[in-house]
Parts: C-alpha cells; sequence; structure tokens
C-alpha cells in the first residue's frame, strides 16, 4: 500500500489550547475520505495542517513517505492542493483565475483546457470572459474548484465545498471529484452534509480535536 499521509501524534495548541489532540492516522493513496463532526471540532483544522497552512505544534505530518517541513511548500502545495469553503477568486474574469495554475508554471494559457474544465462543471464557454463579480456563489465555487484541478494534484483538500449549493451544482462537483478519484487522486473531503456522510467511501469522524473511532 502506497501511503499519502501518515500523521504520528499530531496536535495542535495555538497559545496552550488544544484544537486538535493526539492525532494518528494513515491515508493511502486514492483514497476519498469524509471527513465529518460537529462544528469546531478541528476538522478544517486538520486540512489545513495537510495543506501547509498551520504547523503542528506537536507530532509529525509525512507526505509520501517525507517529512512534510523538509518540502519546499510551492512544490508541496502543487501536489496537495487545498480548496476553500468560501471561493477565493482574484482578478476581473474567470480566465483571469483559470489563467493562473499557467502562469506560475511559467507555461502559456491553454484556453481550450480550460474551457474544457468549464465544460466539466456545466459552465458555458461565454464564462471563461465573465467578471468573477457577476458570479454566483455556486458559479465562483466551480471555477475554484477547477482551478486547483486544471494541473492535477495527488491529493485534493475540500473544505465544505458543497455548502450553500443547490442539489444540481453539488451532483456536479460530486460527479467531478468522484471522476477524479477513479483517476486514482487522494481526496479528503470535510462535511456536514447528510447526503455526502452517508455515501462516504471512508467516514472519519472527529469529536473535541480526537479522531473518534465507534
Amino acid at each position: 500500500m502506497t501511503v499519502m499521509f501518515e500523521l504520528s501524534h499530531v496536535g495542535f495548541a495555538p497559545g496552550g489550547r488544544p484544537i486538535l489532540k493526539d492525532i494518528n492516522l494513515t491515508v493511502p493513496a486514492g483514497a476519498y475520505w469524509t471527513i465529518t463532526g460537529p462544528s469546531g471540532s478541528g476538522k478544517s483544522t486538520l486540512l489545513r495542517l495537510l495543506a501547509t497552512l498551520l504547523t503542528p505544534t506537536s507530532g509529525t505530518i509525512t507526505y509520501a513517505g517525507q517529512p512534510q517541513a523538509a518540502i519546499a511548500k510551492p512544490d508541496y502545495r502543487r501536489q496537495v492542493s487545498y480548496c476553500f469553503q468560501q471561493p477565493s477568486l482574484f482578478g476581473e474574469t474567470v480566465r483571469d483565475n483559470l489563467a493562473f495554475p499557467f502562469a506560475i508554471r511559467n507555461e502559456a494559457f491553454d484556453q481550450a483546457r480550460a474551457l474544457a474544465a468549464l465544460d466539466a462543471v456545466a459552465l458555458d464557454a461565454s464564462q471563461l470572459t465573465a467578471k468573477v463579480t457577476a458570479l454566483s456563489g455556486g458559479e465562483k465555487q466551480r471555477v475554484a474548484l477547477i482551478r486547483n484541478l486544471l494541473f492535477k494534484p495527488k491529493v485534493l483538500l475540500l473544505d465544505e465545498v458543497t455548502t450553500g449549493l443547490d442539489a444540481d451544482t453539488k451532483a456536479l462537483v460530486h460527479h467531478l471529484v468522484e471522476a477524479q478519484v477513479a483517476a486514482g487522486l487522494t481526496v479528503l473531503s470535510v462535511t456536514h452534509d447528510e447526503t455526502e456522510i452517508a455515501a462516504a467511501q471512508t467516514l472519519v469522524t472527529i469529536r473535541g480535536g480526537e479522531v473518534q473511532h465507534d
């Protein structure tokens, strides 16, 4: 079994206030984990630790057999991609956002690839030039998601990305993510959605900063 993440006695207690306590997890490559638990239990904090947006205050995290801290963050974040609950778009247009992954790799923008990505989440080609300020919440979330997938990472971390989306948009997002998992992507998804929890391939519950094994 190829291991993507190994968490050993990981804790996060900024200022001495414990948010996560003694987390021990082994995430195999190709896994699709659904992470749930009450609000404030530490779910999003766990994702942020895996994304290197936060640093553990105790314990160790390894990624693909290497200490997480030993990997240069730009290299790491090209392999481990984090998608926020509230989509963060920048620039003026959808094109600005979809061109960014090409720009940081010093590659020419591939418009055909961007249009195919838009089509995969039922966004029309005309949306490429749409102002980000004119997009609905669901449209913004879909643009943010495909921006993360234009260059396929090895891991996708999803932080309640379907919250507030209508049923049709949720179905589009689920279909896209499931297709990526089928192609070998490792996905960890935080959610409160009962339908997603019921359909989970592997369910991980966090309460009070600890992984529950019930």
